[in-house]
């Protein structure tokens, strides 16, 4: 299925060749059902490079991986989507938002604790590494690591093979604060001075919580912070909401 034409405001593309069919007929028979036409080949260049079975293929477009993807990007990041996929070459690159994880079966609405939010990932842990996106490798949990005689534990070490650097998640049920951050700062330093080699790049830490506060993040972290607050949420989005979102952010530019 090739790239006909890719329209976001003025702008345009169009693939110089038919791409050949790499897919199931029923893959192509629900990927003719998506109408944007940008959305429709960055699913199915996804589909064939992470080897989606059909099931994969319908809960990633029912998640709005394209538009959670879209907008962390500029146009030309939007287009590049849309022509190659999801192409990881730097840390904002495996960053989106919302990080959306119905698959755990946790209530919304139920009391739980982080205790109960990590063993539910643990225990999803092949859905939440297709979650994060591509190239992760899942290395521990509650990680400890010992500094001036006090012992600190990491929620979730991964470490991502694509970016060949270690990502931090600490996981968080409510509002983020400042002290979250901190924290994660304090993690990331040390996997960066005792933890990577020298060949390694720089650690990612992410905070996973309920809801963010993006000015405290902004007046908390230094702008080349190799940290990040990203929310979660346990149903999946409303994928009308992340269009009009998209699409405003696009006439803004």
């Amino acid at each position: 299925m090739a790239i006909a034409q890719f329209e976001t405001g003025q702008s345009s593309l169009r693939a110089e060749q038919p791409r050949p069919f790499r897919l199931s007929w029923t893959h192509y028979v629900f990927l003719m059902g998506i109408e944007n036409v940008a959305e429709r080949s960055f699913y199915e260049v996804e589909a064939v490079d992470q080897g989606w079975n059909l099931n994969e293929l319908k809960r990633q477009f029912d998640s709005s991986l394209y538009e959670r993807l879209a907008l962390s990007r500029d146009k030309a990041g939007i287009r590049q989507l849309a022509q190659e996929g999801q192409i990881v070459s730097q840390p904002k690159d495996v960053l989106k938002e919302p990080l959306v994880l119905e698959f755990l079966g946790l209530n919304e609405q139920a009391r739980f604790s982080e205790s109960d939010l990590e063993t539910a990932i643990i225990n999803q842990i092949e859905h939440f590494l297709l979650e994060l996106g591509k190239g992760f490798l899942f290395e521990a949990r509650q990680k400890r690591f010992t500094f001036d005689d006090d012992h600190f534990f990491v929620d979730l070490v991964f470490y991502n093979r694509l970016l060949r650097c270690y990502v931090l998640i600490d996981l968080k049920l409510g509002k983020l604060t400042h002290q979250d951050l901190g924290q994660m700062q304090m993690y990331v330093n040390y996997f960066d001075r005792y933890v990577k080699t020298e060949a390694e790049n720089a650690t990612i830490g992410i905070v996973l919580c309920k809801k963010k506060h993006e000015a405290l993040v902004e007046i908390t972290l230094p702008k080349d912070a190799n940290i990040h607050a990203r929310e979660y949420q346990l149903y999946l989005p409303s994928k009308e909401e992340l269009r009009r979102k998209l699409q405003e952010w696009a006439g803004e530019e």
